[in-house]
């Protein structure tokens, strides 16, 4: 673990990491989520028989978008060349419940943990923001990140 953190400078004021100096390597993340609901409102996200159409597309595309636009929505996170996105969703029928997996990559000088945490986030928000009208009580999380791979700090998997 760093001995401080990297957005603060000498000063404790915030501040954008220079990555100027930082080697382009190929870089990966993979993030995960949970949305957890009714039977009612499961059955009707997985059977795409929602009000507001197909939730798990729609959610898909959410994802991909979250990813791309991640830097605009985390303030000190840079703008990214993505050069993959990948969100897939599975049904987990014993627990009316999505499993939600985003994997980002990129060959750059900075990670993308980030673009795949906001993408899996965003997903989840997408799948309750659709479904909403079956279910208020739906549980989002937990949200993590499960791998990371590229760059000086090296790799990470979640054990």
């Amino acid at each position: 673990m760093a001995d401080k953190l990297t957005h603060i400078n000498d000063d404790g004021e915030v501040h954008m990491v220079d990555v100027g100096d930082k080697n382009v390597t190929q870089r990966q993340a993979t993030a995960t989520s949970r949305i957890s609901m009714s039977e009612a409102a499961f059955v009707a996200v997985k059977s795409g028989n929602l009000k507001k159409g197909d939730a798990l597309g729609v959610a898909r595309v959410a994802g991909i978008m979250a990813a791309k636009n991640t830097s605009q929505m985390i303030p000190l996170c840079h703008p990214l060349m993505l050069t993959k996105i990948e969100i897939s969703i599975e049904p987990d029928d014993n627990t009316n419940s999505f499993d939600i997996k985003a994997l980002v990559r990129v060959e750059g000088k900075t990670g993308v943990e980030m673009e795949a945490l906001a993408a899996a986030s965003v997903a989840a928000l997408t799948i309750y923001d659709m479904a909403k009208a079956v279910d208020k009580s739906m549980v989002i999380g937990p949200t993590q990140l499960d791998q990371k791979s590229g760059g000086k700090s090296g790799d990470y998997n979640r054990e």
